[in-house]
């Protein structure tokens, strides 16, 4: 069912940036899954059409990086704009660093220009800094004609005959960039909000924040709609549009919409036993579940285990590899022999030679780290628990 919204009382806009269409993923080693990751992007413009649909905006508003790349491949190009063009309202894009408006960027490819005229004919670029009205909104669009920009993108505003503008269409500035306080003090594409005259804006529209982010209570980074990184957090919200109501002089209502599909976890977990496994299993259990092609783990391990306990957790990641798009291991995890594992080697007084091979090869790693005594001991120990009897 659709909203009872109605342009005539309070314009509505989707606010969503960073979509990053053509985004190579070239970490990922497995060649289908790679092409997974990159087609759920295709697929994630589809369900924010369904949502502008479902709630009747005005506009839909993306604040740069539509695309990855200036190579993005045409077919690929060809089918986002399609998508683009079933949405019933207008859909505003300023280029990002990303997909800059610039010589080079992709916005200059003549077959993207083509298609656009042929199949997304309600794609508005904004190239140039001037307001634009549309839909009862004035948008005031801060492109990015290069991949750097030393000057702060929204310079153009402090200039602007504010009275010019239409008093009774909610302002939105839309912009790429980061805002102070991320990154380095000399970094490109900072924007400055905080020369803007707050009373002549209504909402702040930002791209480049990869993350849900309310910068204050006019100015937002609505993060990409389909994740592309592990978490920092459990604040850390990477698969959402923003659906804003404006009003001329009055706070935005800014409610997230979920758009995501694949999740992207991050476990870190000390393990010291057989218990410990568990507990990893649980944890696996409650984030992913029997989830198969859908999930993207960084898993991050330390401490010991014994011998079995570490090959129980080899033969579950493996199982993980194939269940997963992707599992990303970190930490310093390391294989012990327990006490019990070295007292079943050397204890096997029904097979002597067991027994003398047992010794010495634990007395070659006790006299010094050697990988090949230890090896040798875990097959002996693998075998012998498989065969009691050898």
């Amino acid at each position: 069912m659709g909203s009872d919204h109605s342009t005539a009382l309070v314009p509505r806009i989707l606010h969503t940036a960073d979509w990053q269409i053509g985004k190579p993923y070239r970490w990922i080693d497995d060649g289908q899954k790679q092409a997974r990751l990159q087609q759920e992007r295709v697929e994630a413009v589809g369900r924010i059409a369904e949502i502008a649909r479902q709630e009747d905006v005005d506009a839909v508003l993306v604040a740069g990086d539509l695309f990855d790349s200036s190579t993005v491949p045409a077919a690929t190009v060809m089918e986002v704009l399609e998508v683009v063009g079933s949405m019933s309202c207008p859909v505003l894009v300023i280029p990002g660093n990303h997909d800059h408006g610039g010589v080079g960027g992709i916005w200059r490819r003549e077959d993207l220009q083509r298609q656009m005229q042929d199949r997304a004919t309600n794609l508005q670029l904004l190239l140039a800094s001037e307001p634009v009205l549309v839909a009862g909104i004035t948008v005031l669009p801060c492109p990015l004609l290069r991949q750097h920009e030393s000057r702060n993108p929204l310079l153009w505003l402090e200039q602007l005959d504010w009275q010019t503008l239409d008093p009774s269409a909610p302002r939105v500035v839309l912009a790429h960039g980061s805002v102070q306080g991320f990154g380095n003090e000399d970094s490109v594409n900072r924007l400055v909000l905080d020369r803007l005259p707050s009373d002549e804006i209504d909402y702040v529209a930002l791209g480049d924040w990869h993350g849900l982010m309310s910068v204050d209570r006019k100015a937002w980074y609505p993060g990409t709609p389909e994740p592309d990184r592990f978490p920092n957090g459990p604040d850390d919200n990477r698969s959402q549009v923003l659906l804003v109501d404006l009003a001329r002089n009055l706070p935005a209502e800014v409610r997230p919409h979920a758009t995501g599909r694949f999740q992207w976890h991050r476990i870190t977990m000390t393990l010291n036993g057989d218990g410990d496994l568990a507990r990893l299993e649980q944890c696996l259990s409650d984030c992913i579940g029997r989830r198969v092609g859908r999930d993207l783990l960084r898993l991050e391990l330390n401490g010991q285990l014994g011998w079995s306990a570490h090959q129980t957790l080899q033969n579950r990641l493996e199982d993980l590899r194939e269940q997963l798009l992707h599992l990303r291991l970190r930490g310093e995890l390391h294989r012990l022999q327990t006490a019990l594992e070295r007292d079943q080697l050397l204890d096997r007084l029904e097979s002597p030679l067991v027994n003398a091979i047992a010794r010495d090869l634990q007395e070659e790693l006790e006299q010094a780290i050697d990988p090949v005594a230890e090896q040798a001991l875990i097959e002996l120990h693998r075998l012998c628990a498989a065969d009691p009897c050898a």
